[in-house]
């Protein structure tokens, strides 16, 4: 094999024809479900005409970069049926598939972090009144997402690959270089994980204060401890999404770092726990639409309310307090 001085150069029939089935058809399937669900979210989102609000922006950005990283998972689905043995081995016919998906991945994560921060923006507004996030800002941000994203994930494309190199290949996603996967693996991922932990924690934090702030005043508490729940709640829904999607994918690409066994060495488990990192990537796609805009609606209605509670009673507050 490339880059393994040791490693046999027999590049045929590796996979077994029951297995690549058992593992595909799922692998399509759940792809063309992600499909079908962020359509009707991008669908549902153009018809209510809800494009006007900054964080709509963005939740139809995260459904149109879910959409594509379904379509090139598809893609990826189908070349792993038809030729199997080439995602193991690599070829030129599947490095654009999997740059795309690269792209498409970064975008979706780029989303992610974005929607983490507006939330935050968004909550802590009344507090910040000198910032606002417009229209103007959420379309800025999706640009220069998608902007890095294709500058990052299309770097394969452009020669950062090891298709013909004989050191540093990626054993499972050839023909991708190690120190390529590293390199926009671990500072993507951390981001993924931090940025929202921060932006969410901060967020409840923020609303806990105002409600012991309205309690001090005699005022109703209630709807600030709803909304305190089901911050919680979705940020809980957030993590659990994230762990079950990219972890496994991270210590994938950590075992390929420190990797030094031949491919059919390999062979089946590390490779069947490859294409089950991608259909837990998959399923945060699936994941997304669920959390992010099937509950978007009454949370940002009651976060809504709540910067109009927190600014006119505080003031009433502070006046009586005179």
């Amino acid at each position: 094999m490339t880059g393994y001085s040791n490693c046999s150069a027999n590049h045929t029939k590796i996979w077994n024809h029951y297995l690549v089935l058992a593992l595909g058809i799922p692998q399509l399937t759940i792809n063309i479900a992600s499909v079908i669900f962020n359509c009707i979210v991008i669908i549902t989102r153009m018809a209510t005409k809800d494009l006007h609000k900054p964080i709509s922006i963005l939740f139809c950005n995260l459904a149109f970069s879910d959409l594509f990283t379904s379509f090139s998972g598809f893609w990826i689905s189908v070349l792993f049926i038809t030729n199997p043995d080439s995602t193991i081995f690599g070829s030129k016919g599947i490095l654009a598939p999997y740059s795309l998906y690269t792209t498409s991945i970064l975008s979706t994560i780029y989303n992610l972090v974005s929607i983490g921060i507006e939330r935050y923006l968004a909550v802590s507004e009344s507090i910040r009144t000198r910032f606002r996030v417009t229209r103007k800002h959420s379309i800025a941000v999706v640009l220069i997402s998608w902007i890095l994203a294709f500058s990052l994930g299309c770097l394969p494309l452009m020669g950062w690959n090891c298709l013909h190199m004989g050191r540093n290949l990626s054993v499972l996603y050839s023909p991708f270089c190690v120190d390529y996967l590293i390199f926009i693996t671990i500072p993507n991922v951390v981001a993924a994980f931090i940025v929202p932990l921060f932006t969410y924690l901060r967020i409840i934090i923020i609303l806990r204060k105002r409600k012991l702030r309205m309690k001090a005043c005699g005022q109703a508490t209630g709807t600030y401890k709803s909304a305190e729940i089901q911050v919680a709640r979705t940020s809980i829904f957030i993590w659990v999404l994230a762990l079950v999607s990219y972890v496994p994918f991270f210590a994938g690409v950590i075992f390929d770092a420190t990797n030094h066994q031949c491919p059919l060495d390999l062979y089946p488990s590390v490779y069947i726990f490859r294409n089950c990192t991608a259909m837990m990537i998959t399923m945060n796609c699936l994941g997304n639409p669920l959390i992010y805009t099937l509950k978007a609606k009454e949370l940002g209605a009651k976060l809504k309310s709540l910067r109009c509670l927190s600014a006119n009673r505080v003031q009433a507050c502070a006046v009586a307090n005179i």
